[in-house]
């Protein structure tokens, strides 16, 4: 199969280069990163050096190269080993192979040189280059088979690196006339060393109602393996494995992260080897068979990430920026959201709608979306799926006086679908019974008594693109809440039952690509059964996550706290909910929900025609202190301290000119010890002065009394003004706050 990832056609018949026409050490630098990359005596690049920046000249760089070789250990391969972006067997690696194939049984352990070097898209012939960051190409030959493969690196301003690899089947077998057979790839994969230091990983699990888990423990000899084979992220995805050094933290200790940026099946892991030889690793998971590249044909890889920082908030900003720099990245303030699911579920009358946008707009709600069971047939989770067109026994006029309510009351509208999927009781499968994704002639087991529908197959594609542009064409719609509630289980093609996974995962792509392309307005959250499709992929044609079905305030401090790690707050849904939680049953008030929720893309999932007065004025409290402080939530550098007590915790986001910064202490359960401990407040200037204040929060009655700084603010008596070093290094004795409850506080530069 060919490629369906954007992929760089490598030339085939050009002539090996000489060795001093190709670059020997490239060393990209940029945001406090460094990466060295090695391709000495024309082999495989590998990384030499990828962390803490490094300012020695470019000369000292190469003789350090050099000089930096394993020595070979005893009964092993008489020359070093080493490790390449793309581990090779014949160099001695015996861990996880970069490219796993073989044609009709050869071909399966290539030895690729360097043909040529590019950097942001000119050739380079010196064998030293400098640069601050960029894109560099390398394009690699095996000269037994022919097998060719373009690596492409690159850096970004943030200092993040991706990379993605792509191989190409000649047309002949090199140096005969004989064509070459197709090759049947297993893997592509690519490996970053991390220096033995560090000793302690971090990566992710988790479950519906709970996604992001985070689970460390220390590396020892042999792999950690994730492996996912949902056919979307999945709500126990790795996300970002990390390696650091004992202890890491938020705030403190270099860590190294990989993540796989595809929404389809994927691997991420962590090998070290009795060699001395660690790595961070990361590909897409094929299933038997899945890849097969014809003579003339290639397959790229999705792009895998690769993060440093002194501190998971320092690995996690250099996502966040890389999101942030993206052409499509939504500035426009991010409105606030009213879903109507938990207000209404499926019980859809337009003059009840109609009641409660009145109420929305009455509160300041800036968006409005009208979630599941506005389409045909839809009265429960049993039916319906696949026939995106309004139901005319419910909605008579169509959605045009729902739509038009909504506008006249100064909101956008926005609405959910599920395109991926469909129910067996509808017009789309009653018409087209052999358009489901399966294995066999048998179908796979359903979920949700739905099935995937096979975007793969182009008549199926069409439907779908056809009645989703018919939706958007005849309705003014702004938002698109995209649903994926179920795993690809036996994801076969619907017409040989080959599988599938990938093409159905590039095939979303397209189609999502498409109506951006044609409706360029209209923006597109992530939803798959909460929290399962949050990856760099899927970030490529959306604007918006949905973190987790369940907006229990206590869990969405730590579900949105890890979700954090990848994605910045502007494009994380966080919603305020009944006081009751429909997931855990437990009960918060309305300052926990509202300020847990602050700190993200903010939106109500509650029936407010029912709330009393008091609640109205307080939800529209919050609404005004969200849309006070959207500008820098949504744009400054997020920071999370590390505590004493992790009883409490403190996250908050401070502006790039360190000028003001708005932090929530968080009480989450009780302490073990009377007192706390103190807090800092990350992420300040050292050499300046900060007045401290607090936001509106009624959870902090009572907390204050025995704290001197909080009383003297609390009393009147005057913010306290503390130099950023003192704020950020030392801190003030905590407060002792109830579970289950925050306070909120600004803290303002004053010099």
């Amino acid at each position: 199969m060919t490629a369906q990832h954007p992929s760089t056609e490598v030339e085939e018949g050009s002539t090996a280069a000489t060795q001093d026409s190709v670059s020997e050490l490239i060393h990209l630098s940029s945001g406090g990163v460094s990466l060295v990359l090695d391709t000495s005596q024309r082999r495989s690049p590998a990384v030499v050096h990828w962390g803490r920046s490094l300012t020695s000249p470019i000369q000292e760089l190469r003789l350090w190269a050099q000089l930096d070789e394993m020595p070979s250990a005893n009964s092993t391969a008489d020359t070093p080993t080493r490790l390449a972006i793309l581990p090779s067997h014949h160099e001695g690696w015996m861990g996880r192979f970069g490219l796993s194939g073989h044609s009709n049984g050869s071909s399966w352990s290539p030895r690729f040189h360097v043909q040529s070097v590019s950097l942001n898209g000119e050739q380079v012939h010196q064998s030293e280059i400098e640069a601050p960051g960029g894109h560099v190409e390398y394009d690699l030959v095996d000269s037994n088979s022919g097998l060719r493969v373009r690596l492409e690196i690159e850096m970004t301003a943030s200092g993040l690196v991706r990379t993605r690899a792509t191989v190409a089947v000649p047309h002949q077998t090199a140096g005969s006339s004989e064509p070459f057979p197709s090759y049947s790839l297993d893997e592509l994969a690519m490996a970053f060393p991390v220096p033995l230091r560090a000793s302690e990983r971090l990566d992710f699990s988790g479950h519906w109602g709970y996604e992001r888990a985070p689970q460390r423990a220390p590396i020892s000899i042999g792999s950690h393996v994730r492996e996912n084979r949902r056919g979307r992220t999945g709500h126990d995805s790795a996300y970002v494995l990390h390696a650091g050094v004992p202890g890491f933290g938020f705030e403190s200790g270099e860590v190294w992260g990989v993540h796989v940026g595809f929404s389809g099946n994927h691997r991420h892991f962590l090998e070290r080897l009795g060699n001395g030889v660690q790595v961070l690793g990361g590909s897409e998971l094929l299933l038997p068979g899945e890849v097969t590249i014809r003579p003339g044909d290639d397959f790229a890889t999705p792009w895998v990430y690769w993060t440093y920082g002194d501190g998971l908030d320092a690995a996690a900003s250099r996502f966040h920026e890389f999101l942030r720099n993206r052409e499509q990245h939504p500035w426009k303030p991010r409105p606030v959201v009213l879903n109507v699911w938990e207000a209404v579920y499926f019980d859809h009358s337009p003059e009840h709608l109609i009641f409660l946008a009145e109420k929305a707009a009455g509160i300041g709600v800036e968006r409005f979306v009208l979630d599941d069971g506005w389409f045909k047939g839809r009265v429960n989770d049993k039916a319906g799926l696949g026939d995106w067109v309004v139901d005319e026994e419910r909605w008579p006029d169509g959605l045009r006086p729902l739509i038009e309510s909504v506008k006249r009351l100064g909101m956008e509208f926005g609405i959910w679908i599920e395109p991926e999927m469909v129910n067996l009781d509808s017009d789309l499968i009653r018409a087209h019974p052999d358009w489901l994704l399966q294995a066999s002639a048998e179908l796979p087991r359903s979920a949700r008594t739905q099935y995937v529908l096979d975007l793969t197959r182009v008549e199926a594609y069409n439907h779908i693109l056809a009645q989703l542009r018919a939706l958007l064409r005849d309705n003014d719609i702004a938002y698109i809440k995209w649903d994926h509630n179920r795993d690809l289980l036996e994801a076969g093609s619907s017409i040989n039952h080959a599988p599938a996974v990938h093409r159905q995962t590039v095939a979303v792509y397209r189609l999502m690509a498409e109506l951006k392309r044609e409706f360029p307005g209209v923006e597109i959250e992530s939803c798959s059964a909460g929290g399962a499709r949050i990856d760099l992929g899927i970030a490529e044609t959306t604007d918006r996550f949905w973190a987790s079905d369940n907006h229990d305030a206590l869990d969405r401090q730590l579900i949105q706290r890890w979700t954090g790690q990848l994605v910045p707050p502007e494009l994380i849904g966080a919603h305020v909910a009944r006081p009751q939680s429909t997931t855990t049953g437990r009960t918060h008030s309305l300052a926990f929900r509202a300020g847990t929720a602050l700190f993200g893309h903010f939106g109500i999932e509650w029936d407010i025609s029912e709330i009393d007065e008091t609640e109205r004025q307080g939800l529209a409290r919050w609404l005004e202190i969200y849309k006070t402080w959207r500008p820098l939530l949504h744009s400054g550098r997020v920071v999370r301290a590390d505590m004493d007590d992790d009883c409490q915790l403190l996250h908050g986001v401070v502006a790039r000119d360190q000028s003001v910064g708005l932090y929530a202490l968080v009480g989450m359960r009780q302490s073990a010890s009377g007192v706390p401990g103190r807090i800092r407040f990350p992420g300040l200037a050292p050499d300046r002065l900060y007045r401290i204040d607090l936001v509106d929060s009624p959870d902090f009655v009572g907390h204050w009394r025995n704290v001197r700084w909080l009383r003297d603010l609390h009393g009147g008596t005057g913010s306290p003004t503390i130099s950023g070093e003192l704020l950020s290094t030392v801190g003030l004795p905590a407060p002792s706050l109830q579970p289950e409850s925050l306070v909120l506080f600004e803290v303002t530069c004053s010099n």
